[in-house]
């Protein structure tokens, strides 16, 4: 019994210290801006929302929200469905040089991103697309991380359900939207988050091929945000900024927690 209380103290021990980083941003993105800079350890004053309504008066921090949601967004979708159909593929179907395949994208994973750099970008400005959410979106629509972790759930597939999906006339896309998706939902809430998440938080692509300040995503909005001169000080605002940004990925959190903790824990368990 005090060994489990022990246990218990240090966690929430723990879970304390590192909740408090969030609570110290909500309260300091509440908080008025004369009130934070005298406390900045507990950020405690007049709660207002004159930070949020100051920061989407002053900025077009409207827009970068609606582009780093459609970015994000549109990344995920991309993503996750040519990952599962490609881990329904390596999984389900047996072909020539399929070992061959799987070693060269097992080998494409063990290349640092930041050493494909220049020669991306030099694909982006062939095909004219620097300074377009394309040359985010296209590169990043094929994950080999996401195909091999769909590989392993679609494993899990009985073959049996096919063979009776195909005597019933199903094409092979239908097998794999009305059979295969069905059974590995667990790991398409685990990899959406995954994948939003990524998307969400990226900055050094987007700040390396977007120029036009309208086009700007959320992290690039903040870090120039951070760099001006008018906000150096004004942390109540820039808090306020940085809150609004890690709200989208809270909600998706909480509207993916139950599949997103059964695809992770999926095949920890034999029997």
């Amino acid at each position: 019994m005090g060994k489990r209380i022990a246990i218990h103290v240090v966690l929430i021990v723990f879970a304390t210290i590192a909740i408090l980083p969030l609570v110290w941003l909500i309260c300091t993105a509440f908080t008025a801006p004369e009130d934070s800079p005298g406390n900045l350890l507990f950020p405690w004053g007049r709660l207002t929302l004159a930070n949020f309504s100051e920061l989407l008066a002053r900025q077009q921090f409207g827009r970068w929200l609606i582009n780093s949601i459609f970015l994000a967004s549109t990344y995920t979708v991309s993503v996750v469905t040519l990952s599962s159909l490609g881990g329904f593929a390596l999984a389900k179907y047996q072909f020539a040089g399929k070992r061959l395949l799987m070693l060269i994208m097992l080998g494409t994973m063990l290349l640092p991103a930041q050493v494909l750099l220049p020669g991306n970008y030099e694909l982006m400005y062939k095909l004219g697309w620097i300074d377009s959410f394309l040359a985010i979106l296209v590169p990043g629509a094929v994950s080999v991380l996401g195909i091999f972790l769909f590989q392993q759930a679609m494993l899990g597939v009985p073959d049996e359900l096919l063979q009776c999906g195909r005597l019933d006339g199903c094409s092979e896309l239908r097998l794999w939207w009305e059979i295969a998706l069905p059974i590995v939902r667990p790991m398409i809430g685990a990899f959406t988050l995954l994948s939003f998440l990524s998307a969400w938080n990226s900055f050094l692509w987007p700040q390396i091929v977007l120029q036009n300040e309208a086009k700007y995503t959320l992290p690039m909005a903040l870090n120039n945000l951070n760099s001006l001169t008018d906000y150096q000080q004004h942390y109540s605002l820039l808090m306020a900024g940085t809150f609004i940004s890690i709200l989208p990925v809270i909600l998706l959190f909480f509207a993916l927690q139950r599949d997103f903790i059964a695809g992770l824990t999926s095949g920890a368990v034999k029997g």
